[in-house]
């Protein structure tokens, strides 16, 4: 599988289709040559002793007229954990590849519904920012762009199993990648949701020289229910 140097990475959700949604709002530019291809992909989940389920999804290639992808964006169908962290091991290792002189620069966005995200110090004025950012890995010009404009957050416990699973994993794998969080409150109206939405648009597309066109995006928030609090995802936190 070809894989570009700006790697885009989506998680489907299963409730409110904000990745798949956000997957089609990334359009190449009107005036360029991109084109923009779909297929599917399948990864054995064997080696963990899986052997019913597969680690799929789809993914989108931006090529240009040399046929060069420039832009990869995966969008990995919703699993749970603990088949999450192996799902999302195995679309790791196909996206890094093997050779390590071509490691690609990912951009991970989320939507996250604020109940999920405790802060551990609530009087700190950073805990009213709707965009988050972490940034792991060698720092290089794509994620630097990204970096300075993105507060980082606070010390928190997340309850957010594709976050959380994401946030370790990249922590382990050291790869140049930034985690792009927008925080919304079911409490609010819609479209202070979609305003965060795009405005995590904007970022990924300055990221990805893609056009983000906000009319594609289709998002129904999530109903509301009670959060699990099993031990394991403070490791995570």
């Amino acid at each position: 599988m070809k894989v570009a140097r700006k790697v885009i990475l989506l998680f489907k959700d299963g409730s409110s289709g904000g990745g798949e949604s956000f997957a089609d709002a990334l359009q190449p530019n009107p005036n360029s040559k991109i084109q923009r291809l779909e297929d599917s992909f399948e990864l054995s989940l064997e080696k963990y002793g899986i052997k019913d389920q597969k680690a799929s999804g789809n993914v989108f290639q931006f090529v240009n007229a040399d046929g060069v992808v420039e832009v990869s964006i995966f969008l990995l169908d919703n699993y749970a954990t603990p088949l999450l962290a192996c799902a999302l091991n195995e679309v790791f290792a196909a996206i890094l590849g093997e050779d390590p002189s071509n490691i690609p620069t990912l951009v991970v966005p989320f939507l996250v519904e604020a109940s999920k995200l405790k802060f551990e110090n609530k009087n700190s004025k950073i805990t009213d920012t709707s965009l988050y950012g972490w940034r792991f890995g060698p720092v290089n010009d794509s994620t630097q762009a990204i970096v300075s404009k993105i507060q980082t957050p606070p010390e928190m416990q997340i309850n957010h199993e594709q976050l959380a699973c994401m946030l370790h994993l990249v922590r382990l794998l050291d790869v140049p990648t930034f985690v792009l969080v927008g925080k919304f409150s079911l409490r609010s109206p819609s479209n202070e949701s979609l305003q965060v939405i795009n405005e995590i648009g904007d970022y990924v597309a300055k990221f990805s020289s893609l056009s983000f066109i906000k009319e594609r995006v289709k998002w129904s928030p999530p109903k509301s229910s009670k959060i699990d609090e099993e031990p394991w995802r403070a490791l995570y936190g």
